[in-house]
C-alpha cells in the first residue's frame, strides 16, 4: 500500500509542476508578409525551457486535423513542414474543441497559409 501512496505522491508532484510552469503553452505566429511561420511553446525549467521554431510559408504542406471520437475524444490539429514532418498546433489548454470549431479554425489557418486541409 505504501508503494502505491509514493508512486501516487510523485504523479501528483509532477502535474502540479506542470501547471504551475504552465508546460505547452505559448503562441504562433503566422506572417504571410514576411513569409515566416513562428512556434514558441514553453518547456520543463533547464536549459531548453523555450522551444521556439521557425518556418517559411512556402514549406508548409498542409493543414491536418486528427479526430479520434469515443470515451476519452481527441481532436488535434496540425501543421505538415516539408522535410520536418508534423507539428501539432493545438495547445495544452485547448483540448476541448467541438468538431465545428476545430474545422472552422483549421479552414481559417488554411485559407490564410493558402494549403490544403488533410483530415485523419
Amino acid at each position: 500500500m505504501s508503494f502505491y501512496g509514493i508512486a501516487s505522491l510523485f504523479i501528483s508532484s509532477y502535474l502540479w509542476c506542470t501547471i504551475l510552469w504552465n508546460v505547452g503553452s505559448g503562441y504562433d505566429r503566422f506572417d504571410r508578409k514576411e513569409g515566416i511561420v513562428c512556434i514558441f511553446r514553453w518547456g520543463f525549467p533547464g536549459i531548453k525551457r523555450r522551444i521556439f521554431l521557425r518556418f517559411l510559408v512556402r514549406d508548409i504542406q498542409s493543414i491536418r486535423i486528427q479526430v479520434k471520437e469515443g470515451l476519452y475524444p481527441r481532436r488535434i490539429l496540425y501543421m505538415e513542414i516539408r522535410g520536418q514532418g508534423v507539428i501539432p498546433l493545438t495547445r495544452t489548454d485547448e483540448k476541448f474543441f467541438t468538431p465545428r470549431e476545430m474545422e472552422q479554425k483549421a479552414a481559417e489557418l488554411a485559407y490564410f497559409l493558402r494549403v490544403p486541409i488533410e483530415v485523419f
